[in-house]
């Protein structure tokens, strides 16, 4: 008898996993099963999730027992966040995601590798950590968050390291919404391969 250990017994520190509506970006509107990761060391100021940052703080929890919670619910979609989850590792959670027969999004900030075959990969660089070029590279979605207008200049340098077919999204910070939105529209127009995402989810009042 092998005494080898089951790979689904791998372990992630997981702040939250919940059944919701995506809110943002190109799968907007979608029926989905979050998982989001503890642990991040990216640092945004303005992060609405700042809980999820010392992974120290949030149970380790199996693929295995992972998978079976997302087997609860009927979307087959799957969104990994954080925190920051390229953090970790994820080639055993995904790959058991996709046996189960999900597709798995993730969202990253792309300042660690790539670890894990992900369906969709939305690549939402933040100027606190510098993402790696080669995150941005394989990047089916960025998505840059406006705080302020010289982040208009950030995102255009950010568009140049994604691949010609990668959807571009705009997204106001939400604090500064009422702010951003106005310059967002008016950019849009001038600039019309991006798209605006606004958080629908903040919208409706729903996780």
């Amino acid at each position: 008898m092998s005494n080898s250990i089951h790979p689904l017994s791998q372990q992630y520190p997981i702040m939250e996993q919940f059944y919701t509506i995506q809110g943002e970006g190109f799968h907007q509107g979608r029926a989905a099963y979050f998982i989001r990761l503890g642990g991040c060391d990216v640092g945004c100021v303005w992060c609405d999730v700042k809980d999820s940052w010392d992974a120290a703080k949030h149970p380790l929890i199996s693929a295995e027992e992972i998978i079976t919670e997302a087997k609860k619910y009927p979307s087959k979609l799957i969104v990994i966040t954080g925190g920051e989850p390229l953090m970790y590792d994820l080639h055993v959670l995904i790959n058991g995601l996709h046996e189960a027969g999900f597709e798995v999004n993730i969202e990253t900030s792309g300042a660690h590798p790539m670890r894990g075959n992900a369906d969709w990969i939305c690549f939402s660089p933040k100027k606190f950590k510098a993402p790696l070029p080669e995150v941005a590279a394989i990047a089916n979605e960025l998505k840059v968050v406006i705080y302020n207008k010289s982040d208009f200049e950030w995102a255009e340098e950010h568009r140049k390291t994604v691949g010609a077919t990668c959807k571009l999204y705009l997204q106001p910070e939400w604090s500064k919404r009422d702010i951003i939105t106005p310059l967002l529209i008016e950019y849009v127009k001038e600039h019309p391969e991006w798209e605006i995402s606004l958080q629908l989810h903040k919208y409706i009042q729903i996780p």
